[in-house]
């Protein structure tokens, strides 16, 4: 039996693929086995978790793991949900084991029924590094969850692919929301088993409570790393192009203009019906992913950011509010151009009232400078990898 079970392992080890030579914490599956085994064990996962080319729920099944339950965050277990729509639970057609979604309208947090069921949570998401992407906050609860049920919780960590810098406020947490759980900068720079680490750290949890984790590192990765996602992480963040735009573009979704929804570069383009003096245009379309997009079947005419600037220009910038300062200045709507949860993304309330006062993304910038160089000290001993 021993010797079946570590072939088995062997096989999947010779089966992995990786960026480069970097190795996420799901492929370290002797790290992680013996604190699984013999155990009831829940996985939250999606389509990023993976190990090579196999789901880590098929990999975990065949080396005779106890599941009981996989969890789903926003977008489903397939990654194919629009965002923030409600998904149904369900059961895996592959595997038969019940899916349960944190996205069918409830707390966001399993069941206390479903957490006595468990000893250990497993938990595999591949995030994009940006405060407002809701897998931060996902991981964020279920530590809570796991704390209150006195549950094991695994984090595979996997590599931030825009860990390389830090940019935006730290959130004030009087917008706190699924959109922005924790006092961090809209850019954070670190992974998902580090951010765990600092949530625990911090007390960040309910009441202080702290959760009992392990984390299982990524190998042969620094913070200066630049790795390219095997497997999209959301339906509307298609590429790596659309990944470095979206600390800039998400904004868009908190005023009445399209970031390309309902096309197939969503977040690296811009536009309204009603702007002016733009040579490009697009028209948003139903697609799976964005079955209603903003200004769906209406010509949008913009800028198109699919070419220009360069991957290395997007990156030096960081954060760059110049894309929604051309867009409000051109509709001309004054406060009608924002929705009431801009502040939920932005995290402060001054870069709405800046932008309207007709300030510059530089003079916007300088603004969160303290933040930066305030959270990159607070955040440095939870830090799990070099930084260059």
């Amino acid at each position: 039996m021993k010797r079946a079970l570590l072939t088995a392992i062997t096989l999947f080890i010779a089966t992995l693929i990786s960026a480069g030579n970097i190795k996420t914490g799901a492929e370290s599956v002797n790290e992680y086995l013996p604190l699984i085994k013999g155990k009831r064990v829940a996985v939250l996962t999606n389509q990023t978790g993976i190990i090579g080319k196999t789901h880590l729920v098929d990999s975990l099944v065949s080396l005779k793991i106890n599941i009981v339950a996989i969890l789903s965050p926003e977008h489903g277990f397939r990654g194919d949900a629009d965002a923030g729509e409600h998904v149904a639970s369900s059961v895996d057609e592959k595997t038969g084991i019940p899916i349960k979604s944190l996205y069918d309208g409830n707390t966001g947090k399993p069941s206390v029924d479903l957490m006595k069921q468990i000893d250990v949570m497993v938990f595999d998401l591949q995030d994009v590094g940006v405060r407002y992407y809701t897998y931060l906050t996902t991981m964020a609860r279920m530590m809570e969850a796991c704390a209150e049920n006195g549950v094991k919780m695994i984090i595979l960590d996997r590599p931030n692919p825009i860990g390389f810098y830090v940019d935006g406020p730290i959130l004030d947490m009087k917008y706190k929301s699924a959109v922005g759980w924790l006092p961090i900068p809209t850019v954070h720079g670190m992974t998902l088993g580090e951010l765990a680490g600092m949530i625990n750290g911090e007390k960040w949890l309910k009441d202080g409570i702290q959760c009992d984790v392990t984390v299982i590192k990524c190998q042969n990765y620094t913070h200066a790393s630049m790795y390219e996602l095997p497997v999209k992480p959301s339906p509307n963040l298609p590429d790596m192009r659309s990944i470095y735009l979206y600390p800039s573009t998400c904004y868009f979704e908190a005023t009445p203009v399209s970031l390309g929804r309902g096309t197939a570069h969503a977040f690296q383009m811009y536009g309204h019906p009603n702007m002016r003096g733009y040579n490009f245009s697009f028209t948003p379309k139903s697609i799976p992913g964005a079955k209603f997009p903003p200004q769906l079947n209406k010509e949008c005419f913009g800028v198109d950011l699919r070419t220009e600037p360069s991957i290395e220009e997007i990156n030096r910038a960081g954060i760059n509010f110049e894309y929604v300062i051309d867009a409000y200045k051109n509709l001309n709507l004054d406060d009608h151009f924002f929705r009431s949860f801009f502040e939920l993304l932005s995290g402060q309330a001054y870069i709405r009232k800046m932008i309207k006062e007709g300030k510059s993304a530089a003079e916007i910038k300088a603004m969160w400078t303290d933040d930066v160089a305030r959270f990159k000290v607070q955040r440095r001993p939870y830090l799990l990898y070099p930084e260059n």
